[in-house]
């Protein structure tokens, strides 16, 4: 069968790429954004390995002048079922500013409650979470990460190491539909 070339134009808000392509990249960028978390807080593992489930969104944003915004892609991994779930994020910010910034949040959820809301009504972030239980109960540390929801745990990872102090302003993660077929 001979080869054809086919001229493409490219689509900045799309993805040329197959289904199975952007699937594999997103599960690439999981283990990249894992690996690097456990780099600069290795007691991260232990929460994951303990957790019902984990999510993991890379996101590039872009600040000029007046407002800004930023997409990102992600995926929920429920450890029961061992699914994959292909999920979005969009950011929409409001301020003056030029900036580009990329970073990576990862989720820990701690109830199959807790994940499956997550995944299946879609989640919203509003404002500034700033670090505030950084124990349980038991009086065990959370290993930096910030409580962001009850039983949603979130760590958020720049280019710098991990953040102090995560940001999220009016963030909506949900289902990628295409993705998920």
């Amino acid at each position: 069968m001979p080869a054809h070339s086919y001229a493409q134009l490219s689509n900045p808000f799309g993805s040329s790429k197959t289904v199975a392509q952007q699937k594999e990249d997103i599960l690439k960028k999981n283990d990249e954004i894992l690996k690097h978390l456990y780099q600069v807080q290795p007691k991260a593992k232990d929460l994951i390995d303990k957790s019902i489930g984990y999510a993991t969104f890379s996101n590039f944003g872009m600040k000029i002048l007046i407002a800004g915004g930023g997409t990102g892609t992600g995926v929920v991994i429920n450890k029961l079922s061992k699914k994959p779930v292909y999920m979005d994020m969009a950011e929409v910010q409001a301020g003056l500013g030029l900036g580009i910034k990329s970073f990576q949040n990862i989720f820990i959820f701690q109830t199959e409650a807790a994940l499956n809301s997550f995944v299946n009504s879609g989640w919203t972030f509003g404002g500034q979470v700033t670090a505030a239980a950084k124990y349980d109960k038991d009086g065990a540390s959370y290993q930096d990460a910030s409580v962001v929801a009850p039983g949603v745990l979130m760590y958020q990872l720049t280019d710098t190491g991990l953040a102090a102090e995560i940001t999220g302003k009016g963030t909506k993660y949900y289902k990628d539909s295409d993705l998920n077929k």
